[in-house]
């Protein structure tokens, strides 16, 4: 198979480079090329024909492509729904805010983590995406707004932590100054708690916001939502956390999604308050969102106001989040890996 080119890092695309007997500095040549969006080695027009013919044989700059796309009647969200290589999909969203464009990308083809309120997990993980995949959705996103895309969150399909490697590769792609130059603090990654990945990244120490999707504060109602508990326990979530703070000093958000009868009491509040207490944290609270498989339904607003007080009342930071593209799957827990699972949401 052919290397993608925006699958290696800049060091990487320099041994690249150097290992077919070229300068050193064609390396820079060509991933400045990467980032400008091209769509054929025969576009980089300052490399020798010969060369470009060579990279042609060996390499391609393949990008997903867009196969459909939905706006919010209500505020103006776009999801978009992209097909690659290998004839998968995956969806990306695009939100519109004061201070500018963020999208939520994905990084996987499907998600294993079986979260239970959670679209994204049915039918299981097909497969990683590549570094390429992962930057790729901003690229051609930003390509068909026409505008700069400012901020990143991983929040969309899959959990970033089981595709280590490429997300890592992607965040140095991403924030490279020859890259898409998205500083880390541009960047919300999200983890449904993988403690040991958790570590690894403090020791990495990029500069990006830590998001932790806890969704109840006991082991207990946390084995019954998230497996992923089963095997990272909050204890050892917590451990890790802070263990993170530690080493970055990055105050990280929990994730908090309220399920009407299930995690949405006071007495639940004063439990997640208890748990955080002390920590570097933000709380980011989210009324379920409607997914058919599940039937897990949302909080009241009432009860979402109360929940929200009783954590600031008692010093852990707040907020309820908006809830962006509902009116098109696009909201927090709706994104869906294929086309037929879209058609039987919709």
């Amino acid at each position: 198979m052919k290397i993608n080119l925006r699958d290696l890092t800049y060091e990487k695309l320099e041994e690249f480079i150097l290992g077919l007997g070229e300068p050193k500095f064609r390396a820079k040549q060509i991933f400045k090329w990467l980032y400008l969006g091209i769509n054929s080695i025969d576009d980089m027009t300052n490399l020798s024909k010969d060369l470009r013919e060579r990279l042609s044989s060996i390499s391609t700059v393949f990008l997903p492509e867009i196969e459909e796309k939905f706006v919010s009647g209500i505020d103006e969200t776009r999801k978009y729904l992209l097909k690659l290589d290998d004839g998968n999909y995956i969806e990306s969203v695009l939100m519109k805010y004061k201070h500018g464009y963020t999208i939520c990308i994905s990084s996987q083809v499907g998600c294993r983590m079986g979260c239970a309120f959670c679209a994204s997990t049915i039918g299981g993980r097909i497969r990683n995406l590549t570094p390429s995949e992962i930057i790729g959705q901003v690229m051609v996103v930003s390509n068909d707004l026409k505008e700069r895309i400012s901020n990143i969150v991983m929040m969309g399909i899959g959990e970033p932590f089981d595709n280590f490697e490429n997300v890592m590769t992607f965040l140095s792609n991403v924030s490279h100054p020859d890259g898409l130059n998205i500083g880390h603090r541009h960047i919300t990654l999200s983890t449904c708690g993988i403690a040991d990945k958790i570590r690894d990244l403090a020791h990495l120490a990029p500069q990006i916001t830590l998001s932790i999707s806890l969704h109840a504060t006991n082991d207990e109602m946390r084995n019954s939502i998230m497996p992923v508990n089963k095997k990272y326990n909050i204890a050892t979530l917590m451990e890790a956390c802070k263990y993170y703070i530690y080493k970055t000093n990055r105050r990280i958000s929990f994730e908090y999604t309220l399920i009407a009868g299930v995690n949405d009491d006071l007495k639940t509040a004063r439990e997640l308050s208890k748990l955080l207490s002390g920590m570097l944290c933000h709380v980011n609270l989210i009324p379920v969102n409607a997914v058919n498989e599940t039937g897990f339904k949302k909080t009241d607003k009432n009860k979402v106001e109360e929940f929200r007080s009783y954590l600031e009342n008692h010093k852990i930071p707040a907020t309820v989040r908006r809830e962006m593209g509902s009116d098109i799957n696009a909201a927090c827990g709706q994104l869906r890996k294929n086309r037929l699972d879209r058609e039987r949401c919709d």
